[in-house]
């Protein structure tokens, strides 16, 4: 059975309870008018309605993932299933060509020994969806009638609602906490296993990057992993070129929409601005790669320069330039209209120019929301993939002049884990220890932000 329909029965018995529960508190107000509840009636229907859908849901979410393994193990230990081939991947089809006819996927298996194997799957299927269903009404029922039993006059059903919102609502929190360490923690453990093929001097300060897939993994050679050129990359585009494009652009938007447009036309100016955040950014690829490069390209030749390439830092980081604008450009201007009218007022009061309150006043007070925002804006440049893709090229430059090609770490991160090498070689383990850099460098930037934030806003306030 479908987890959404076990999920949907333990909503339906959740409401039954709800109402069952509200009736039951009615009725102590009616037998005892004059004795008031301890809680509203509601607080006693959402008590045992939690009480029914939270651990039917939970066992609904548990049987779908042990089902499908239980379902095939019946079949396994059919005699139909005796012809099959141990192991391997000519077992698994037949298992899943039969599965899908059961299950009405698919009209006719295509591999003649598979047609056995469907009846079996079909009253496996059957049984443990009963199975699935008659367990999850047992739970819903059980922990519902012990809910249900506990009502009385004097229950705090209020209280102890509110604790297991409050409980939900700290596991929601914890997700995206328990995301960050499940990420850590993976990349940690495929880094020390690269870093015990590779030596980590030679991987963080080589200088030339050049992995092949194909090579022995027994016995690597270190030389061909010097990432150094990559890390000069991804900064010289997405912290250096980009950013000079943005942080001007940006702050500059943020300043003439928040101190001399009218408010009609940053009615219209402010969400033009913001749509460039909503561009797929393989559309700005296609920008950088169709438009920009060769712009660059052709201009640098009409100078002299004798070896511009189509495939340009420069036109990456331009591009990339453009796209993160929004988000310094939202930032600054959150943070210049939070200022107080007072401060402003105030300077011009004492005579400053405009300007001159923008400039020593205003720009001041808002820089922890403008550091923040250029934090964040440098934190998605350096994870930017398809303009270094499509603009930048693949080869790994240590170079400073911005019209030559250059690869940047998230580049090659996918380049390395969309070949044909093993998990166990070495270039392709490399590309979660560039990971594992790249997290890095984005908390030290997020950890720089956060206290030049601090100490500004303690600063100001």
């Amino acid at each position: 059975m479908s987890p959404a329909l076990l999920l949907l029965l333990a909503l339906g018995l959740g409401l039954i309870g709800w109402l069952a529960a509200r009736a039951r508190a009615w009725s102590f107000r009616r037998a005892q008018p004059e004795r008031r509840l301890a809680a509203l009636p509601s607080y006693h229907g959402w008590y045992v309605a939690l009480w029914v859908v939270v651990p039917a849901a939970l066992f609904a979410l548990v049987w779908n993932l042990v089902a499908p393994q239980l379902i095939v193990q019946s079949v396994l230990a059919d005699p139909a299933a005796a012809s099959l081939p141990p192991f391997g991947m000519q077992r698994d089809t037949m298992l899943a060509e039969a599965r899908a006819v059961a299950t009405g996927a698919a009209p006719a298996v295509f591999n003649p020994a598979a047609e056995g194997l469907i009846a079996p799957f079909r009253e496996a299927i059957t049984r443990f969806n009963a199975i699935g269903l008659v367990v999850t009404l047992l739970i819903a029922f059980a922990a519902g009638a012990f809910a249900f039993l506990r009502l009385k006059p004097d229950f705090t059903a209020r209280t102890r609602v509110e604790r297991g919102v409050m409980f939900g609502l700290l596991l929601a929190s914890l997700v995206a906490i328990l995301t960050t360490l499940g990420i850590f923690a993976s990349l940690v453990f495929e880094t020390v296993r690269f870093f015990g093929m590779i030596n980590p001097i030679d991987f963080l300060f080589g200088t030339h990057w050049g992995p092949d897939p194909m090579s022995s993994a027994d016995n690597p050679d270190p030389s061909r992993y010097g990432a150094l050129p990559l890390f000069w990359g991804t900064i010289y585009i997405g912290a250096i070129i980009a950013m000079i494009v943005a942080i001007p652009l940006g702050l500059m938007s943020a300043i003439y929409l928040t101190q001399y447009a009218s408010p009609r036309w940053r009615k219209w100016l402010k969400p033009t601005l913001e749509i460039l955040a909503g561009v797929p950014t393989v559309v700005y690829g296609y920008f950088a790669a169709l438009t920009v490069a060769p712009l660059v390209r052709d201009l640098a030749l009409s100078v002299g320069v004798t070896n511009a390439s189509s495939e340009s830092a420069l036109a990456a980081g331009l591009v990339m330039g453009v796209m993160i604008i929004p988000f310094v450009s939202s930032m600054a201007d959150d943070s210049i209209a939070a200022v107080p009218q007072a401060m402003r007022d105030g300077s011009l009061a004492m005579g400053a120019t405009t300007s001159e309150t923008i400039r020593r006043v205003l720009i001041p007070a808002a820089l922890p929301g403008i550091v923040a925002g250029v934090m964040l804006a440098i934190s998605r440049a350096i994870g930017e993939t398809m303009i270094v893709v499509m603009a930048a090229g693949a080869a790994a430059n240590l170079t400073a002049n911005p019209l030559e090609a250059m690869t940047t770490v998230t580049f090659q991160i996918v380049a390395m884990l969309t070949g044909e090498g093993s998990f166990d070689h070495p270039a392709t383990l490399s590309a979660f220890a560039l990971g594992f850099v790249l997290f890095l460098v984005t908390l030290a930037l997020n950890f720089i932000a956060l206290r030049v934030v601090k100490r500004f806003r303690e600063a100001y306030e």
